[in-house]
């Protein structure tokens, strides 16, 4: 097809604000998918999606739209994930579109990760199409919506189409504006060969699938090719389309937005924003932008029971097909025994993967505490990355520790300015501005470290906000800080999985909360366990639980005082015994008593 009559768009939007329904409507209008096929997000095919009201994989469809005028024009949709722990993803889609839609929810607003896309959107240089979405709600004020939308990016309030995509209002006019506003793409059929990697996913059959943008010249079924970044090499064994469904097609042209089945068994070798080129005639140099993932958040995934340890291997190497993103290696825990030390992109990334975990492959895992990738300077001038407490060495051989700090922007209404500047003032936050962006929106921006970021700190921002503000971050720097191994001991032995890395001032507080919780969570044994929270060798905080008492005088009707004191002085003896070579279990919830510390 001419490439003046193909349009390649993603739509962007927040978490919930209607993408996946728009996706539909769009599907529908333009007879994509027939009425029998069709059903609810269509685009979102895990569970997990729909349930949640996210996507978390991209996926890419070809629509053909036939004008009123008899025009015919070729629409790739390419749908984008919506959290910003996806953000690199999100902007190698945007590298393959020419515009964008942005879907705003008419009842909430501009929200943060909103405008967190859009400006990925706008640095790729992106035609943006505003959209104000569910005016069918009864709280829906589109007109205010639209306002805010032209404060923010210049476009006039009355080019913003107001659309119910559940209801199918106005969806026509998107496709009109799609064709009229977006640009052709920009291509040169007769150049060498380079195509965008946008998203894969791992089939049982075909190999790794990536999806691709071609931008520059052609690609054939029988083309030997390799990617510029891995330089792996393969014979495509299979090309095509998405309609939504994958259809094979002999070539794809510059302009195109499709698939190559690779035959490739790892998706390590098949990397999002690599770029594809022939091998017989490559191009010179790859798309830019290309940069391998790196996992920002880690923690511990052991499986309940000892036997599940090799399930949970094969299921973590299942996951990793599909999830370039993960990375994980053995583990081994005195307190939890064999698991994984599994690497993530952020907190939400690790919820989705446990979920993912326990529901289709059944299986019962524990998590601990989740912490970040810290760098240790050696007094022998050497740097070592650590992600778990148990691998920071002795303190007189460490020179200084240094902790990833994030640049974040919150998104709130300006009722609540207060308590949420109290909320990241506790977590070590440090102010940089405030911006309005209305009468009622402020957006306030921050420098905070990772590891305050990733425990409670949106449940809590969600809770003092009443659900209206919303969060963005992005990595800033590495800072030397003060920071130490906070250790608890149970019955005098350290248990590794609750040891944590905090800094020297929430120390002691830190370690007293985790005790006075351990107390409660720790069942009570015929002896007395002692809990303990210390840095170092200097014990901070301590607290007992108490003693089981056996009532072993229940026997003794009245007689000589003498012979009781003897039982009692036997019973003594056994306690001191059972201590000596007792082992204490410590249950579930007290490793997840560290993700709640400041909840009191």
């Amino acid at each position: 097809m001419d490439p003046q009559y193909i349009r390649n768009f993603c739509i962007i939007a927040h978490i919930d604000h209607g993408k996946s329904t728009l996706a539909d409507r769009l599907l529908e209008l333009t007879r994509t998918i027939s009425d029998r096929d069709m059903a609810a997000q269509v685009l979102d095919s895990m569970d997990l999606e729909r349930e949640r009201g996210v996507t978390i994989k991209a996926s890419a469809v070809r629509m053909m739209y036939d004008r009123p005028n008899g025009e015919t024009y070729m629409m790739n949709l390419i749908d984008t994930p919506g959290h910003v722990d996806f953000t690199y993803e999100v902007s190698r889609a945007l590298q393959a579109c020419d515009g964008a839609i942005l879907v705003v929810d008419a009842s909430q607003g501009i929200e943060a990760q909103t405008l967190a896309n859009l400006f990925l959107a706008l640095e790729e240089d992106l035609e943006i199409i505003p959209v104000v979405n569910k005016i069918d709600l009864p709280a829906a004020r589109p007109d205010e919506v639209a306002e805010e939308i032209e404060e923010l990016i210049g476009i006039d309030a009355a080019d913003v189409i107001q659309v119910s995509a559940k209801m199918g209002t106005n969806v026509e006019q998107i496709l009109e504006a799609v064709v009229e506003r977006v640009p052709s793409p920009k291509v040169d059929r007769d150049a060498p060969l380079r195509a965008l990697v946008f998203d894969s996913h791992y089939d049982a059959y075909k190999g790794v699938i990536a999806y691709i943008a071609v931008v520059d010249g052609q690609l054939k079924m029988r083309d030997d090719l390799r990617f510029m970044a891995t330089e792996s090499e393969l014979e495509p064994v299979e090309i095509g389309l998405f309609s939504p469904v994958m259809k094979a097609a002999d070539q794809l042209v510059a302009g195109e937005v499709g698939y190559v089945a690779t035959g490739l068994k790892t998706i390590r070798e098949v990397r999002v924003g690599d770029t594809l080129t022939r091998i017989d005639r490559p191009a010179k140099e790859p798309l830019p932008g290309y940069e391998p993932v790196k996992p920002m958040v880690f923690a511990g995934l052991y499986p309940v029971e000892n036997d599940d340890f090799e399930d949970l291997r094969d299921a973590l190497d299942r996951l990793q097909l599909n999830d370039a993103a993960l990375i994980y290696e053995p583990e081994t825990s005195q307190a939890l025994n064999f698991g994984f030390r599994v690497g993530f992109l952020g907190l939400f990334h690790m919820e989705i993967v446990q979920e993912r975990l326990e529901r289709e492959y059944d299986l019962d895992i524990l998590a601990t505490a989740p912490s970040v990738e810290y760098q240790v300077m050696m007094t022998s001038g050497e740097m070592l990355l650590i992600d778990s407490p148990a691998q920071l060495p002795d303190p007189s051989l460490i020179d200084e520790i240094r902790e990833p700090w994030m640049r974040i922007q919150i998104y709130t209404p300006t009722d609540y300015i207060g308590a949420v500047m109290e909320l990241v003032a506790k977590k070590r936050g440090e102010y940089i501005s405030t911006d309005y962006l209305d009468r009622t929106r402020v957006s306030l921006n921050y420098t905070i470290p990772l590891a305050e970021l990733i425990v409670d700190f949106y449940d809590r921002l969600k809770s003092v906000s009443r659900g209206y503000a919303s969060l963005d971050y992005q990595f800033d720097e590495y800072r030397p800080e003060k920071l130490v191994r906070l250790d608890i001991l149970v019955n005098g032995e350290p248990v590794d999985a609750l040891a944590m890395i905090v800094h020297h001032e929430h120390a002691f507080h830190k370690g007293q909360a985790l005790v006075s919780k351990l107390k409660d969570l720790i069942p009570r044994q015929m002896f007395v366990v002692p809990i303990q929270a210390a840095v170092g060798s200097k014990i901070i905080s301590r607290a007992n639980v108490k003693a089981l008492r056996k009532d072993v005088l229940s026997k003794c009707y009245g007689g000589d005082i003498t012979r009781k004191k003897k039982l009692l002085e036997k019973q003594k003896k056994g306690k001191k015994r059972m201590k000596m070579v007792g082992s204490v279990e410590v249950p579930q919830e007290a490793f997840m008593a560290v993700l709640r510390l400041d909840d009191d």
